[in-house]
């Protein structure tokens, strides 16, 4: 897996930082844009061959050291019988979780292993057409971020109700409900072929850090143990939005093999003071890929000046701090992946 062990070495003796973007497939790329003229958001996450084909876009045209399968996060709330749907352009559920009766609400559309097969074979068609150099990613939704949208509908705003579900055995309950389907979702995944699974907690970052640690960290290293104890070759990935040092610092996870950080946190303070328990990944703005080449450039440039003198460069992946946005540039994305490919050596 060329991602986290086999690192390019190049003529001078130096080793290259590998690179892959979050949503590195999607809407701003025309080979995306050209498949949902024809097919809708559905279609490309649940056709095998279609979400194949989206997801080795950005691997033929960018160059990047992973594929990541292209899905959604939030397709466990629809296999818990939430009512999802893409109709309307942003996700929508029918039904939002805002008691404790509302549980008894939701029930399994269709047994996990049922349900996902379309990602495990998507998965099998990706392993098929990848380099084997370039490590395959599969991912699901963390705990609290589904739980977030399973009561928000979404994670944008204050996330009040989904706070006070802390305190009142809300969380703990719809909990008690998901990580089992959630667990049978990644084994499928790994079963697919992944060599990693990344964990996405993009809603996690509006917590106290009191509550972060006081209701997150157990289920979530519940989780991460038994799915090493069921495949100890698999990589863990953790990515949270919007969390600060004392937040990654409290996490303590030994079955967690990467954490992936966004651009609110010093690269350099992560690298000294987590690389030696986890590779880090991270952690440039979103907003920089907008820029002009020269000015984006030289961003880049001045980023790695300052992280190349780290110990433990060995320990880094380099990406953004969340996923690529709509409407960026792909030639920048382009340029990007060309100069951290001949640049960023250590």
């Amino acid at each position: 897996m060329g991602l986290f062990l086999d690192r390019s070495t190049y003529d001078d003796g130096k080793s290259g930082v590998p690179v892959w973007f979050m949503r590195q497939a999607g809407r701003y790329h025309d080979h995306y844009q050209a498949l949902k003229a024809d097919n809708s958001f559905n279609q490309l996450c649940k056709d095998p061959k279609l979400a194949c084909e989206v997801t080795m876009g950005p691997i033929d045209h960018f160059d990047f050291d992973a594929a990541i399968l292209f899905s959604d996060l939030l397709f466990p709330l629809e296999q818990m019988g939430m009512g999802l749907s893409y109709d309307s352009g942003p996700p929508t559920l029918e039904l939002n979780i805002k008691s404790l009766s509302d549980l008894n609400k939701i029930k399994i559309e269709r047994p996990a292993q049922e349900f996902y097969q379309f990602q495990k074979d998507a998965l099998i068609n990706i392993k098929k057409c990848l380099p084997q150099e370039k490590t395959l990613l599969g991912f699901v939704g963390a705990p609290f971020t589904l739980y977030a949208y399973a009561v928000e509908g979404g994670h944008s705003g204050n996330l009040i109700d989904s706070k006070l579900g802390l305190y009142s055995g809300l969380y703990q309950g719809f909990l008690e409900l998901l990580i089992p389907q959630l667990m049978e979702n990644i084994q499928m995944q790994i079963d697919g072929g992944a060599d990693a699974v990344c964990l996405f907690d993009t809603a996690v970052g509006e917590l106290a850090r009191d509550d972060f640690r006081d209701y997150i960290l157990a289920p979530l290293r519940k989780l991460t143990k038994e799915i090493k104890r069921i495949n100890p070759q698999i990589k863990l990935i953790y990515y949270s939005k919007l969390t600060h040092m004392d937040h990654l610092c409290s996490i303590e996870d030994d079955n967690i093999d990467v954490l992936g950080i966004d651009w609110r946190v010093d690269i350099n303070q992560a690298i000294s003071t987590l690389s030696s328990d986890y590779y880090l990944q991270g952690n440039i703005d979103p907003a920089w890929l907008f820029l002009p080449w020269s000015k984006l450039e030289s961003n880049l440039a001045s980023y790695f000046n300052r992280v190349k003198g780290e110990k433990q460069l060995d320990r880094w992946i380099m990406g953004l701090g969340h996923g690529v946005l709509p409407k960026t540039p792909q030639s920048n994305v382009l340029k990007s992946v060309e100069f951290i490919h001949q640049n960023f050596r250590y």
